[in-house]
């Protein structure tokens, strides 16, 4: 059985330096996630590595959509609207817990870059290109019913509104459902753990790569018949050690997400809009709160903490000001946010952030490299069979090995084995039932069924097995329930990983990161065994991460 417990590092490594792998995957974002599951679903011997923690990138900052891609139709990108908009509905399915519906309104002004018209034929298209279900198909509503289903949206020129779904998720642990699946099929995964260079065999081709553990600075050697880079936004570092840093040109633009409470900012619907200067927005509740976003501009700054500027935080205050003007919503409301950073390839200089094309891309080099780049989120299942098909066809020509065609399409991710959409209704009742006779209160017990899906039932094992050691320590039995489950089957390291990716309460609750923060790195120092001096840094780096967060600590 491979593991993913971070008590068992050591055993992932030993793995790695005494094996020849078939393939090797450079990123443990969403890309890399999917593409590790596609190749060792087909057999292949599969190995992933990432420097940092998985999704701790883009995968972990974006607006949290897995959506159709609905202004690549306005720029005529049809074939991207046809594609990424079957592949929503497959990681729905696929995954239940952690992606649902969400209607979505796009409310038309006078003077704004959409009008009942073209909306109207617009969304017909979509739906027809993105093959949507009956039940979801777009509705047109006049300005009384857009006013009724969100009344705080601007009603000085109003001529009606969309209304079409799209599919929100928590981007960080859809990847890491996607890891976790990779490695309970065979796949070997290991976050800190840096590619610091390309292995070349004697005819100059790759053959894998120098690894540099992050935790204790080790280095040693991965060898692999196939190396694929799915680095993100770090793409051209290994192009340039390839010396294959040639042709299209990597741009980083970033969007940045600004987070209220309810009480602040009390949406009730999600909205889609355009701003005075044509960029869209998209205001939606989650929970408890409301979060607004993108902004999309060119980014040269530090890739690993990318975070929001005065400017950023305006343009979002200035956006929501002009399409919910009776809200008032000053900055001092603002909860957390965070930033993201974009790898976009582009041929030239002049084109503007939100005009470079968000299609993936596959690059091979003359040593055999092969970089993948652009896509999107809800693209990934697909860019990742469009990697995979390349490494089958080179082994295919080179060694005459013969794999098996992707077989993602039907496959539930971790989690997501609770009989598609459907079958997680009955669950979620089954599992509620299951809590009340353990005594869990409710609304606890479905915020970890809606997170961890058919999993939960292990979170339970956990809290019962530790309630006592909970009350020994001082900390939140539930808390430590979603710790442990973390460290052993999720790799959990730091508590940044935690925090941020596994629970994504640093953006969604940053009063439990606040309150749990010194019970949950105590604990996890004493469960590692770190030293003093480990343990200070990375209490730092959580510190680091909750200012970064508050908009209202900005320089």
């Amino acid at each position: 059985m491979t593991t993913f417990s971070s008590h068992n590092r050591s055993d992932i490594i030993n793995h790695f330096k005494q094996g020849k792998l078939d393939v090797l995957v450079i990123g443990g974002g969403i890309t890399g996630a999917g593409i590790a599951l596609d190749s060792v679903t087909r057999g292949l011997e599969t190995g992933v590595v990432e420097m940092q923690d998985f999704a701790a990138g883009t995968s972990s900052r974006s607006t949290k959509l897995v959506h159709g891609g609905l202004r690549y139709l306005q720029q005529f990108q049809i074939k991207i609207v046809a594609e990424v908009g079957k592949e929503r509905a497959i990681v729905y399915e696929n995954g239940p817990h952690v992606t649902t519906p969400e209607w979505m309104m796009l409310p038309f002004h006078k003077g704004g870059t959409f009008g009942p018209f073209t909306t109207n034929i617009g969304l017909r298209v979509y739906d027809f290109l993105a093959g949507v279900k009956k039940s979801e198909r777009r509705k047109m509503f006049s300005p009384q019913e857009a006013l009724q289903k969100e009344p705080l949206i601007q009603e000085k020129g109003l001529k009606g509104a969309g209304y079409y779904v799209e599919y929100k998720t928590d981007d960080a642990r859809l990847t890491i459902e996607v890891m976790k699946k990779a490695v309970e099929k065979g796949a070997h995964a290991l976050n800190y753990s840096k590619a610091v260079d390309l292995l070349y065999n004697q005819s100059g081709k790759v053959c894998g790569a120098k690894i540099k553990d992050e935790i204790t600075g080790e280095t040693y050697d991965v060898y692999a018949k196939k190396v694929i880079s799915a680095s993100g936004i770090w793409l051209d570092d290994l192009r340039e050690k390839d010396g294959s840093k040639q042709g299209k040109k990597l741009h980083l633009t970033k969007g940045i997400h600004l987070v209220f409470s309810k009480n602040a900012f009390p949406l009730e619907q999600a909205i889609y809009f355009d701003t005075p200067d044509g960029r869209m927005i998209f205001a939606i509740p989650r929970g408890n709160k409301t979060y607004v976003g993108t902004t999309d501009t060119y980014y040269e700054g530090d890739r690993f903490a990318p975070k929001p500027t005065i400017e950023d935080r305006d343009y979002i205050l200035k956006s929501i000001d002009y399409m919910f003007p009776s809200m008032n919503i000053k900055a001092g409301d603002i909860e957390s946010s965070w930033a993201g950073v974009r790898a976009l390839f582009s041929e030239g200089d002049g084109e503007k952030p939100g005009e470079i094309s968000r299609k993936d891309e596959i690059f091979i080099s003359d040593s055999g490299l092969l970089s993948i780049a652009g896509g999107k989120l809800t693209g990934y299942r697909k860019m990742a069979e469009d990697a995979v098909d390349t490494v089958v066809k080179q082994l295919r020509e080179e060694e005459e090995i013969l794999y098996s065609t992707s077989n993602t399409k039907n496959l539930p991710i971790s989690g997501g084995d609770v009989g598609g959409s459907k079958g997680f209704e009955q669950f979620k009742k089954d599992q509620l039932d299951r809590a009340r006779s353990l005594e869990i209160p409710e609304e606890t017990a479905e915020k970890l069924i809606n997170m961890y899906g058919g999993n939960v039932g292990l979170l339970f094992e956990i809290y019962l097995n530790h309630k006592e050691e909970a009350e020994q320590e001082g900390i939140d039995p539930f808390v430590l329930a979603e710790l442990i489950y973390g460290m052993e089957y999720e790799l959990v390291y730091k508590p940044v990983d935690f925090f941020v990716r596994r629970t994504g309460a640093l953006f969604f609750d940053i009063d439990w990161v606040k309150d749990n923060k010194t019970d949950v790195t105590n604990y996890m120092a004493k469960s590692l065994k770190w030293n003093e001096a480990k343990k200070n840094q990375y209490d730092e780096e959580l510190e680091n991460a909750l200012k970064t967060a508050q908009v209202d600590q900005l320089d």
